[in-house]
Order: C-alpha cells, then sequence, then structure tokens
C-alpha cells in the first residue's frame, strides 16, 4: 500500500494491543567491562559449573500432554490435605456481615482455582523482573565470576517465565496483571544506579518471598506437571540466592554505617511491600467485592496472620546471613520484630547449609574446619528439593 502526503496509516487492532501491554521503566546505571579474567572466587566458580550442568529445557523435561483439570485439582487437594478450598480467606466466613456469607462449596472451589491463577500470575510476573533484573546484573557487576554466573541466571529467568506462561495458557482460565506492590518493588529494583541493591531487592527478598510461596504450592497442589515444573524452578532458585549470599557478604562488611543503614531500610520497605502484596488485591474484584470491603472484614486471627507471616521464612534467615538484622545497631532486627517475622530467622533457608567463612558442612552435619571455600554442589537449596532428573 502506498501511503500519499497528509495520509496518516492507521494502527491495527493487534498492534494497539500490544503496545498497551507494554511498559517502560527508565533505568541509568553503569555498565562495567572488567579484563580482568583471572576467576579466584571459588564459590562463584562452582555455582556457575552447576549452573551450566542443571540446565532443563521447558519443551522437552516437562509433559505437556498432562491433562489438567483445575477444579478437580483442587477438591484433589482439599481431600489430601484436609485444608478446605479457599483458605486462608474462607476465614472471612466468621465475621459478622461478611462479603462471602453466601458461598456454597462450588463458590470456593472457583475462588480456590482463580486464587491459584493469581499467584501463578504473580509467580509469572515477578519471574520477568528477575529475568531483566539478572541482565541488568551481567552488566553492572565487576567482578568476572559473577558475569559468568548472571548470564546462567538470566536464562533461568527466561525458562520460569515461559514455563510459568504456557502453564497458565494451557491449563487454566486465565491470567491476572501484576500486583502494584510487586510491580513498586521491581521499579525500584531497577531503576536504583546501585548494583549491590539490584542483588539485595531480587535475589534476597523476591527471589526469597517466590521460593517460600513456591514451597507452600509445592506442598498442597496433587497436580503432577505443576509439581515437576516447580522442583525445577526451586531448584535453580536455590541457586540464585546463594549467588546473591556469596556476592553481597563480600561487600557489606566494610561498608561505611550510612550505607550500611540504607541497604537495612532498603530490605524493611522491600518486606513491607510484599507483605502488602499478599492480600491479593487483583483478586477479590473479579468476584465482585471490593478490597475495601476485605480490609475492612479481615478477621484478627492468628492462624490467618501466621500464614501471611511464612512467606518471609525465607528472607528473614538470609538477610542475618549477609550481617543486615544485627551488624551496626541491629535496626532491622527491630523492624523485623514489628512485623512479627524475626520468629523465622533460624530457620532452615535456601542457603542453610552455607558457611561463608569456609566450607558447606556435608548432609550428615559433620562440623569440620575445612577452608576450601563455599561449594554449591553440596548446596541442598530448598530443603524439599533435589533437582529434578531430565
Amino acid at each position: 500500500m502506498t501511503i500519499t502526503e497528509n495520509e496518516t496509516p492507521s494502527a491495527s487492532a493487534d498492534e494497539t494491543a500490544f503496545g498497551d501491554l507494554l511498559d517502560k521503566v527508565r533505568a541509568e546505571f553503569d555498565a562495567q567491562f572488567t579484563w580482568d579474567y583471572e576467576r579466584g572466587r571459588d564459590g562463584l566458580n562452582r555455582l556457575y559449573e552447576k549452573a551450566k550442568r542443571a540446565q532443563w529445557n521447558v519443551s522437552d523435561d516437562l509433559d505437556w500432554s498432562i491433562d489438567v483439570d483445575p477444579e478437580r485439582m483442587v477438591r484433589l487437594q482439599q481431600e489430601v490435605t484436609g485444608i478446605p478450598a479457599g483458605f486462608p480467606a474462607r476465614s472471612l466466613l466468621d465475621v459478622k456481615g461478611s462479603p462471602v456469607a453466601g458461598w456454597d462449596d462450588d463458590k470456593w472451589v472457583d475462588f480456590a482455582v482463580h486464587s491459584q491463577c493469581a499467584s501463578l500470575s504473580q509467580f509469572l510476573h515477578g519471574e520477568q523482573g528477575a529475568l531483566l533484573c539478572t541482565a541488568r546484573l551481567v552488566e553492572a557487576v565487576p567482578w568476572i565470576e559473577a558475569k559468568y554466573y548472571g548470564s546462567t541466571q538470566v536464562v533461568d529467568e527466561a525458562r520460569h517465565v515461559e514455563a510459568f506462561a504456557r502453564y497458565l495458557d494451557e491449563k487454566m482460565p486465565t491470567t491476572y496483571p501484576i500486583n502494584e506492590n510487586l510491580k513498586s518493588l521491581l521499579d525500584a529494583v531497577l531503576t536504583d544506579e546501585r548494583w549491590d541493591l539490584v542483588y539485595l531487592g531480587m535475589q534476597v527478598v523476591i527471589e526469597g518471598l517466590a521460593l517460600a510461596a513456591f514451597g507452600m504450592m509445592l506442598g498442597t497442589t496433587q497436580e503432577p506437571l505443576l509439581k515437576k515444573m516447580l522442583r525445577y524452578v526451586m531448584a535453580d532458585e536455590a541457586r540464585h540466592v546463594a549467588f546473591g549470599i556469596l556476592s553481597l557478604r563480600e561487600i557489606y562488611d566494610d561498608l561505611p554505617a550510612d550505607e550500611f543503614r540504607l541497604r537495612q531500610e532498603f530490605a524493611y520497605e522491600a518486606c513491607e511491600q510484599m507483605r502488602r502484596r499478599t492480600l491479593n488485591a487483583e483478586l477479590w474484584p473479579s468476584f465482585g467485592i471490593s478490597n475495601e470491603e476485605i480490609q475492612a472484614a479481615l478477621p484478627d486471627r492468628e492462624a490467618q496472620r501466621r500464614f501471611q507471616r511464612i512467606l518471609f521464612s525465607k528472607i528473614v534467615p538470609n538477610c542475618k546471613k549477609l550481617g543486615l538484622l544485627d551488624h551496626r545497631d541491629g535496626w532491622l532486627r527491630e523492624r523485623f520484630q514489628e512485623m512479627n517475622i524475626i520468629e523465622f530467622e533460624d530457620w532452615e533457608n535456601t542457603a542453610e547449609a552455607l558457611n561463608l567463612e569456609g566450607r558447606v558442612a556435608d548432609k550428615e552435619g559433620s562440623d569440620t574446619g575445612d577452608s576450601a571455600g563455599f561449594d554449591p554442589d553440596n548446596l541442598e537449596g530448598v530443603e524439599v528439593i533435589e533437582q529434578p532428573v531430565h
């Protein structure tokens, strides 16, 4: 087609829709070359070798021919675990004038299906955020070993985006938009000019929260395709958290007090944002209930609060590993006490086996003084996870 002068081509509906789905974030930071190709950080080197060996393929290593009936899976999950469909939102039934008072069991099953869609959708969006953040880390980190390992994480995150997008598209009824608090945190991480805060926000906070959420879903779902997919993803994520701890521990001990406080404040604010994310603000309006109604009706029950807090069970011990809880004046410990999540400081976590001053203790728990360095081959990662067999 020839366009004459003063004639403006009209965009097709598909082009307009594609443009509406783009979201630009201005990120300004220094991309760093390094001309030092010596690889002296044994921990990162071993982690890189482990990552190369552990690559998997979404198309080949998962059986996409498995038929998934989300409603049947919810009912089976309820039968096997004894957890009622829609938990913990089901506790709203105890509230006088509850907006869900008239829901029958079928409605709760439908809600549970959509609740899983909402969770998987946030996993999907968070993984794309991780993809962008890690691509930035490859550019920004000063060490060649970190660039090498970071490149494998970029591949991991792309694979995770592909897996969650395909599962939602082929096996679930819908995909929800990104949660505003998650998007705000991702924007903050992406736009900060200090590369260590990208590590802290993504590898420690966001990945830590994701691992806890993945673990909770893995522990309850009875759907075999989702179970295997989560195992693969969690095995990758365990390495990602170890990458963050190895890299950040090297620089945090020597930070000036004001710079260290800034990192503590960043970790706290990120956790606060993620705590607000757990209200599932994307979900309730699709059931004709406003988020204001839900916030007003939320029962002040320990079971409800503990369910929310347990999502931080990976973040708190990882912050402790980095010295963020108690180093200097213990400011972050006080904040986590106020959030009622300090109870998790000694829980097992994705780096539980780490001794960053020496080697990883073996699985029998032997206490060794060998300072051979961190050996990621011995990293158990998530306590219930081993890399699936291809």
